[in-house]
């Protein structure tokens, strides 16, 4: 339909036979997408007995490729607005073109104050990932096209850096950090990188096919945020009523099961691959989250809960 569009605007005037031809479909084909052009798209088209073609009958700008509700564009604005994360990345200049071109494309009959809108919704995030730009866009790209990379690589903790050779599967965001899951030559297996230790990236001049058993949704199945282990741990962490309402309000993890107790008190259970991020969360709630199992995540709370205590009894550099 845009190339007949096309046609029309050129003022030559082509019939259904001379169209089919040139796109290599049958003239049936042709007489529907004109008809949806002009009841669907109301489009200001005639057939010209005279000129024995089609021609619009006044001045077309643009072509509708988009229709539109006011709710569905208000779910796009909400998306945009969800997009603020990624200013200042390199994917805010493809991120604003794209959204010009849907705004540009949007029919005369769908009016509205933006104003309004932009007055009552926002996103914010209190602490963003400090990301190399340049490097994180070569990661990027080299996932998109299978290439192969080399990365200078700092573990977290540690000082020195690894060289590492690595198949980039997937990059993801989750829970507003970044992270890029590939192949590891080294380790022979899937690893995990974060994108901000990586001091170095530089293209091998390989490519890859990514291994078909690879799935991002199965590797973080049982995991709480992006480590996922060998394990099968049933969790099960009490909450005080002070903070239930919070608990109650949010789905933390996919296996989430919530049980009401007397005072207000709520149980999470989970079921989980590794412990290490649970403990980290588990320790933001402070005093009003106790573990119940499994044993080894209680004790490993409790040294934790020793060693903070050892911090602040003692002198600064403690620490």
């Amino acid at each position: 339909m845009l190339r007949i569009h096309r046609a029309l605007q050129s003022g030559r005037n082509p019939n259904a036979s001379q169209l089919a031809a040139e796109l290599e479909v049958s003239s049936k084909s042709i007489h529907r997408d004109l008809e949806f052009m002009r009841d669907r798209l109301g489009l200001p088209l005639e057939y010209d007995s005279s000129r024995r073609g089609y021609r619009y009958t006044e001045e077309v700008s643009g072509f509708p490729t988009l229709q539109i509700t006011e709710g569905e564009l208000f779910a796009l604005l909400v998306a945009e607005r969800a997009l603020q994360q990624y200013r200042g990345t390199n994917f805010e200049r493809p991120l604003a073109s794209a959204f010009k071109k849907l705004a540009a494309s949007l029919p005369d009959t769908v009016s509205f104050n933006l104003a309004d809108w932009e007055e009552t919704i926002s996103f914010r995030t209190s602490a963003e990932p400090v990301l190399d730009l340049g490097r994180f866009d070569m990661l990027a790209k080299a996932t998109t096209q299978r290439r192969q990379v080399r990365l200078e690589y700092r573990k977290a903790g540690q000082r020195g850096i690894e060289l590492r050779v690595v198949d980039p599967y997937h990059l993801a965001n989750i829970n507003g950090e970044w992270f890029l899951f590939g192949y590891c030559h080294l380790r022979k297996d899937v690893r995990t990188f974060a994108p901000a230790r990586i001091q170095k990236v530089e293209l091998t001049g390989k490519r890859f096919a990514r291994a078909r058993r690879f799935s991002l949704a199965q590797r973080l199945r049982d995991s709480f945020g992006v480590i996922a282990g060998s394990g099968e741990h049933e969790v099960v962490v009490r909450f005080a009523a002070a903070v239930a309402d919070y608990l109650r309000e949010k789905r933390w993890h996919a296996s989430q099961e919530l049980k009401e107790l007397p005072g207000g008190q709520v149980e999470l259970h989970f079921r989980l691959s590794s412990l290490t991020e649970v403990q980290r969360w588990i320790l933001n709630w402070g005093a009003r989250a106790r573990v119940i199992s499994p044993p080894e995540l209680v004790d490993s709370i409790r040294q934790e809960a020793e060693r903070l205590l050892a911090v602040y009894q003692g002198p600064p550099e403690s620490l």
